[in-house]
């Protein structure tokens, strides 16, 4: 049983209403403080509507490429604050140091193990005519001045050195390579060594990230430059994750009908280096950019491919490994997942391994700040239940968030609206919930 406080409109306790009863007993968005159920709502309503969606897409990929200064959020102030507080604020974390703590302090208070954070300032650059350009052309050289300066790899190596300092222990930065801009974008495209100055200052943040206690994902991108990514994400592991505990993490996505076989082969790599390997899991954010051959043929396959490598590596036993043949290395896998029937299944997998006197992989979960929050709150009363019985198995949920400057996240905000767009169901499955759960407060005085 559970203390629960009631929260006003400004998400502020309601101290003279104090009810004990256990969080499961409630919906799985009673968790959420009003104001951000009422925000959830608004954007639920949104993207759950096709003649409502429409126009807002048109509007954010206005805005994200402004033609007049009218559009453009950095000038006009009155449209700053009208996207800041809607759009931006609910998928954001903020744009300075004071208000994404401010974010990951309410985070943590609403009972999330920690954040995943991400610095979202993007340098856009074409992976395929990147590829293009550098299979059918020598690659361009620079001098070693020119390469040390670099003010896209500078930027870059600033924006994620500050990052770091707002995640704390058992917090999780994401790095995304590309965001370096072109000079990585060629190395990484040619499977070539980075530029010396972007290897100075990847190894300035990892190492500054393991000072403070926090671990390192290494996203997954476009095909034409993943290879090379899975090179660096592996050679970090060596380093880093010596222990029994993985430091970094790699990302594969199920999507790609090669995972399964990727997976594999960076187990033996950590069965013959003699490292913990660090899997985060997702379903996969590139499809409209890959080549369709490389993609699972319908949706359900990814789905069934996602659940069996999860399964597969909770219960230590993937193809050859733990089964006889080979021995399963030490791993962790992060489920990040907005899928119910995934987590559920990760978690009553755990539970029946420990149940059994089973060894189990370490297993932890995560959502996009704003995104699958009845995910988010599931896993967390969950872990309540879980707690007082077998601590150990109780679910450990974070949330994924990026911050920067509106202007820096406008390119984020539109992907996280066509990923609505394209999840219609589980959109519409969301709005509903929070109807209900707007209703219910109402109905019984709690707003």
């Amino acid at each position: 049983m559970s203390s629960v406080r009631l929260l006003g409109l400004a998400g502020r306790p309601v101290n003279h209403l104090r009810i004990r009863w256990s969080r499961s007993q409630l919906p799985p968005h009673s968790l959420l403080p009003t104001k951000m159920l009422l925000r959830s709502l608004l954007v639920a309503t949104i993207s759950s509507h096709r003649w409502l969606l429409t126009p807002a897409l048109k509007f954010l990929s206005l805005i994200a490429h402004p033609r007049v200064s009218v559009l453009d959020v950095t000038k006009n102030p009155v449209l700053h604050g009208i996207v800041k507080s809607t759009f931006y604020n609910h998928f954001c974390a903020g744009e300075n140091g004071t208000e994404v703590r401010s974010t990951i302090g309410n985070i943590k208070d609403m009972g999330f193990k920690g954040v995943i954070l991400t610095y979202a300032r993007e340098i856009v650059v074409d992976a395929s005519k990147q590829v293009a350009e550098t299979t059918t052309s020598t690659p361009k050289t620079e001098s070693s001045t020119e390469s040390a300066n670099n003010p896209d790899i500078e930027a870059w190596r600033r924006g994620v050195l500050e990052t770091v300092e707002m995640v704390g222990e058992g917090d999780i930065l994401a790095l995304k390579l590309t965001g370096a801009g072109e000079p990585a974008m060629r190395a990484l495209s040619t499977r070539q060594p980075l530029p010396d100055q972007m290897m100075s200052a990847l190894k300035e943040i990892c190492s500054r990230a393991v000072e403070r206690q926090a671990r390192i994902f290494i996203d997954a991108e476009q095909q034409s430059v993943q290879s090379a990514i899975d090179d660096i994400a592996l050679a970090l592991m060596r380093q880093f994750n010596t222990g029994s505990k993985a430091t970094v993490y790699n990302t594969y996505q199920a999507y790609l009908k090669s995972t399964p076989d990727t997976v594999c082969a960076h187990l033996d790599i950590a069965n013959r280096k003699g490292f913990t390997l660090g899997i985060k899991l997702v379903r996969g954010a590139y499809i409209a950019a890959e080549p369709r051959g490389l993609i699972n043929d319908t949706k359900s396959v990814t789905y069934k491919l996602y659940n069996t490598i999860a399964k597969g590596v909770i219960k230590r036993r993937l193809r050859d490994f733990g089964n006889g043949n080979k021995p399963f290395p030490p791993a962790e896998l992060f489920l990040a997942t907005h899928n119910e029937e995934s987590a559920l299944l990760a978690n009553r997998l755990i539970k029946e391994q420990s149940s059994a006197g089973l060894p189990a992989t370490r297993v932890q979960y995560g959502q996009l700040l704003g995104m699958a929050d009845g995910v988010s709150c599931r896993l967390l009363q969950l872990r309540d239940d879980d707690a007082g019985a077998s601590g150990s198995t109780a679910p450990e949920v974070f949330k994924c968030l990026s911050w920067g400057t509106l202007g820096d996240c406008l390119s984020y905000l539109l992907r996280r609206a066509v990923e609505n767009r394209d999840a219609v169901r589980r959109t519409k499955e969301e709005y509903l919930q929070l109807r209900k759960e707007v209703v219910r407060r109402i109905s019984r005085g709690f707003m």
